[in-house]
């Protein structure tokens, strides 16, 4: 069976998007720093689980190496983790550690799943990578207005690094696909009950980017989506 990579696994789109791969077949191992939420998600799910804290690198580093050892390289990873920034934290008036806690869970652990789990896909050349990142961090379109300035620059940042690695993976001509998920405003602990959006329709196009045909002649990647089309950064 198919092997999946979730992070945020333990609630909202990562649990979500697990449950989806997981009725197609999918073998999981999720990733979440509440054990307790995590170790029911996994029981839930039938799935493995290692417990991470996406603040520090260390931690980060370390539970994908474990992951990589007793289970091998995923042939698909969905990075669903992430914090929103403080209510009024804007750029002039964000605090360093405020900064610090946004960006080392959004961006910088992003950086260290993908140069690690990546590497391992190009080697075996196959592999799909899903980032959730948000329309919060578009440089165009709705949604790249001021305010919540750490969070909206982190995921800046994730989509810069999806535009990067796609780059340098020959937008799947090596075998490797990564794209950046916009799920919109969704029924999460972040987004609140009256999203408007429900979680398994947050969740509904990263599984399918995760389990769509590909082909490297005509088919797209290394690009933002939503509602499994592209949308503009």
């Amino acid at each position: 069976m198919p092997l999946a990579f979730i992070t945020g696994g333990s609630r909202g789109l990562g649990f979500e998007t697990a449950r989806q791969l997981r009725e197609r077949g999918f073998d999981l191992v999720l990733f979440a720093k509440d054990a307790d939420r995590l170790s029911q998600a996994s029981k839930q799910l039938s799935a493995n689980y290692e417990i991470f804290d996406a603040e520090d690198a260390a931690s980060t580093q370390n539970a994908f190496l474990r992951a990589l050892k007793n289970h091998g390289t995923p042939d698909v990873l969905v990075l669903a983790h992430g914090v929103m920034s403080a209510r009024d934290a804007k750029t002039i008036k964000t605090t360093e550690s405020e900064w610090r806690r946004v960006l080392g869970i959004n961006l910088d652990s992003v950086f260290y799943i993908v140069s690690l789990i990546g590497k391992e896909m190009v080697e075996k050349r196959s592999g799909r990578i899903i980032i959730y990142s948000a329309c919060l961090g578009r440089m165009s379109g709705p949604g790249n207005a001021g305010g919540l300035a750490p969070y909206r620059i982190s995921k800046a940042g994730v989509n810069a690094l999806t535009r990067n690695f796609a780059h340098e993976s020959n937008h799947g001509q090596r075998g490797v696909l990564i794209d950046a998920v916009c799920p919109n405003h969704t029924q999460t602990d972040m987004g609140g009950p009256n999203a408007p959006r429900t979680v398994p329709e947050g969740a509904a196009c990263a599984v399918w980017l995760a389990t769509r045909a590909f082909d490297p002649t005509h088919d797209k990647t290394g690009l933002l989506w939503e509602d499994n089309e592209v949308i503009p950064w």
